[in-house]
């Protein structure tokens, strides 16, 4: 009883604040109240690769009841219910899923393009959610998202599952700890090398496979053949631009999360994007190479990604074909630079110089899909909800933007408007395919 009090009082007094989120973890009322009963029940949207992963996370704590399936892949779907074949629905349609009123919460892992439509409708239905990024697409469907979760008093999470890992905590105790000095460039980049031949073509005319709806996998797409690679798995996803906004949206979430964490950046005031296709020859249409740069009050921030060489800056010092990420921290007094697992020091005036360093303060997080479950019970928001992912996802949206039209995004970052800017302005909204609305 003492642990699990304690582990409560955490949970109630630092989850968000102490972690250095910068955000208030708000108690939500009465109309979000916590389920009566110690189990938490989750239907789950999208049961592929990422799907499976997530549902198995959240399957593997005694807590939680696998109580709906919906997938539009038939056989994927029910091969998903048999394994569960003792609590579990089958939907086709995720409205129907959402219906099913002992549900408490959603796992929402379908293509990206689906991930606003389907927040949306399940903070209308009253159930809290996770959704894996992308959050979002376009600015006008992450603000949609963050409007009805808080409108609904829903409980959030977003997949950037690393966020919950040590080696983050410890480069944000590192930079708030004022190691660095002031911080005034940050460089975020992710590279990898598919080769010429990129995720491949496919057949011409290829059959859609029995039990699949193509039609409802691209729902609020237009139109369009079907083509096996798009329905390979998230990473095949991160090739098409109107699937998944390509591998800017597709990999900046996990990256840029830790300098938006560790700084406290609020949303930037000008997005650039510059990049293209030069060496892939595939189906796919997303840019091979992209280039941006973010404006803040206080400091740049940049994001490089290709897809045609994998050699990742210093951090490896030698070549040879890998996937390679990062972000560098340059600081008046020293540079950190960091991955998902490491990261190393370096004194500006003497590079063999101590640094000294500040203790740990953050407390290690329980577990990424545990901080969504426990919020659940407390209903305190987690560190990765979409109110605070808003600063990650619509600077991932700009610069898709910026790249579309062919220039840079002015913001006003306070009233989250576009300036200047018409037909920025309105390709910042998505056009869905009838009957789909945002």
């Amino acid at each position: 009883m003492k642990s699990e009090l304690s582990r409560r009082a955490f949970l109630g007094r630092s989850a968000v604040g102490a972690m250095g989120i910068g955000m208030a973890a708000e108690a939500i009322g009465a109309e979000g109240a916590a389920p009566p009963a110690d189990t938490v029940s989750m239907g789950f949207i999208g049961v592929g690769a990422m799907g499976t992963g997530d549902m198995n996370a959240f399957a593997d704590h005694k807590d939680v009841r696998v109580s709906a399936i919906c997938d539009v892949n038939v056989p994927r779907r029910e091969a998903t219910v048999k394994r569960f074949e003792k609590t579990a629905k089958g939907y086709h349609d995720f409205r129907r899923l959402l219906e099913q009123k002992d549900i408490d919460a959603v796992c929402i892992a379908t293509p990206p393009h689906w991930h606003a439509i389907m927040c949306v409708h399940a903070a209308k239905a009253g159930k809290d959610f996770y959704v894996e990024k992308p959050m979002t697409l376009y600015v006008a469907e992450s603000q949609a998202v963050v409007k009805a979760a808080k409108e609904n008093n829903r409980v959030t999470q977003v997949g950037t599952q690393i966020h919950a890992g040590g080696n983050y905590r410890r480069v944000v105790e590192i930079v708030r700890g004022g190691v660095l000095g002031p911080v005034n460039l940050i460089r975020t980049f992710n590279v990898m090398n598919q080769t010429r031949t990129g995720v491949g073509k496919a057949p011409a005319n290829a059959p859609v496979p029995p039990g699949l709806d193509w039609d409802m996998f691209l729902g609020p797409l237009p139109p369009r053949p079907f083509n096996p690679t798009i329905i390979r798995d998230a990473y095949w996803h991160c090739s098409y631009m109107d699937i998944s906004g390509g591998w800017l949206p597709g990999m900046a979430p996990h990256i840029m999360d830790l300098p938006v964490w560790a700084l406290e950046l609020p949303l930037p005031s000008q997005v650039s994007c510059a990049g293209g296709r030069f060496i892939l020859d595939d189906d796919g249409d997303a840019p091979e190479v992209q280039e941006c740069l973010f404006r803040y009050p206080t400091c740049v921030m940049t994001w490089m990604h290709n897809l045609a060489n994998s050699y990742g800056f210093d951090f490896q010092g030698k070549g040879g074909m890998a996937r390679r990420l990062g972000i560098y921290f340059h600081g008046e007094k020293a540079t950190l630079h960091t991955d998902y697992g490491t990261h190393k020091l370096v004194p500006e005036a003497d590079p063999n110089a101590t640094l000294e360093l500040p203790k740990p303060s953050i407390p290690p997080s329980v577990g990424h899909h545990r901080e969504l479950l426990d919020a659940i019970k407390t209903r305190q928001q987690p560190s990765c909800n979409v109110a605070y992912h808003h600063r990650v996802n619509v600077p991932c949206c700009l610069a898709n933007l910026s790249y579309k039209i062919g220039r840079s995004i002015q913001f006003d970052p306070v009233k989250e408007a576009i300036l200047g800017d018409e037909e920025a302005a309105r390709t910042a909204v998505p056009a869905y395919r009838e009957p789909w609305t945002l």
